[in-house]
């Protein structure tokens, strides 16, 4: 287990090493002046080179990027020329929000997909089984930013049970920060619970048809302990990849969830950096969310190894 940790650390290091040159340069390429763009066409020559200057632009590039680089590796992600304030301290802000945002719709997700995906696996071509389907299909087309506006409707404006949109802050208590979560968290669940509900069916459907299952079950052992005990583990695995996908998707994917909901989360961070060409920002932020579908994957690594003892030895 302990060289299978280290091979998939290592793995880890290289994979945000080519991350973070992948996204310092391609925000390099990019058409424009950042400098120029964020004092607009009608500065002068002299502001814009005196900005040019404390970005750093007029270094060469390659020394821009290890200098960042070894920043980074210290925590410090710069400052924001716009904010005025270390970006580090933006993010740290901002992921009060998106970070439990993210974990309660997963937690909602993973709580209507795995029971659904092992209720349709067990009654495969029933009336159950194809009703539960089509509505996972709903729950895939629907587009989540017009389910977000509907939950808004339905719960915020009609019934008034929640609000309809802002953060109150978790000064406020536990409760009231929450309540303004529920309603993105559910719009952002339903349609990956759709997705998890369908491959967690698939997959059980695949171990159930193993010789191994087909001899428990020769050997008498009641239905509901051959799909517990002898299935439900081996068929965790492709379940838990695509958790691991989704976590990652929920936190970097939610930039149109809070515009909807006007939470201060990091995709409304993000949102505003590129529109105020605030690179620094951007590529900080970028960076965090790369290195946080990075640490989910590696996790995800770990689990395989916990519910299949026969990846440890590869």
């Amino acid at each position: 287990m302990l060289a299978y940790t280290a091979r998939r650390l290592l793995i880890v290091l290289v994979t945000l090493l080519a991350a973070s040159a992948i996204v310092f340069f391609v925000l390099e390429i990019v058409p424009g002046d950042p400098a120029r763009l964020m004092l607009g066409l009608n500065a002068s020559e002299d502001a814009v080179a005196a900005l040019r200057e404390q970005m750093g632009l007029n270094q060469p590039v390659i020394t821009r990027y290890l200098a960042w680089l070894a920043g980074m590796a210290r925590g410090d992600f710069g400052e924001s020329l716009t904010y005025s304030v270390p970006v580090i301290e933006l993010i740290a802000d901002r992921i009060v929000v998106s970070l439990p945002l993210a974990l309660l719709a997963l937690a909602l997700s993973t709580a209507i997909a795995i029971p659904v995906g092992i209720f349709t696996a067990a009654r495969r071509g029933r009336p159950a089984d194809t009703a539960a389907m089509a509505g996972t299909q709903l729950g895939i087309a629907i587009p989540n930013f017009w389910f977000a506006l509907l939950l808004v409707y339905v719960f915020a404006v009609t019934l008034q049970w929640v609000p309809a949109g802002g953060f109150p802050g978790w000064d406020d208590g536990l409760w009231p920060g929450l309540r303004a979560l529920i309603l993105p968290a559910i719009a952002l669940a339903l349609p990956q619970a759709a997705i998890l509900a369908r491959v967690a069916r698939s997959a059980l459907l695949e171990t159930l048809a193993e010789d191994y299952i087909r001899t428990a079950r020769a050997k008498g052992l009641p239905a509901e302990r051959v799909l517990w005990r002898h299935a439900l583990r081996n068929a965790m695995i492709p379940v838990l990849t695509i958790m691991g996908l989704q976590f990652a998707f929920l936190l970097a994917g939610t930039i149109i969830i809070e515009n909807v909901f006007y939470l201060p989360g990091l995709g409304q961070l993000i949102f505003q950096a590129i529109n105020q060409r605030d690179l620094i920002v951007v590529e900080g932020v970028v960076v965090l969310l790369v290195g946080t579908v990075v640490l989910v994957n590696f996790l995800v690594d770990l689990a395989y190894a916990w519910a299949d003892p026969r990846l440890r030895r590869r």
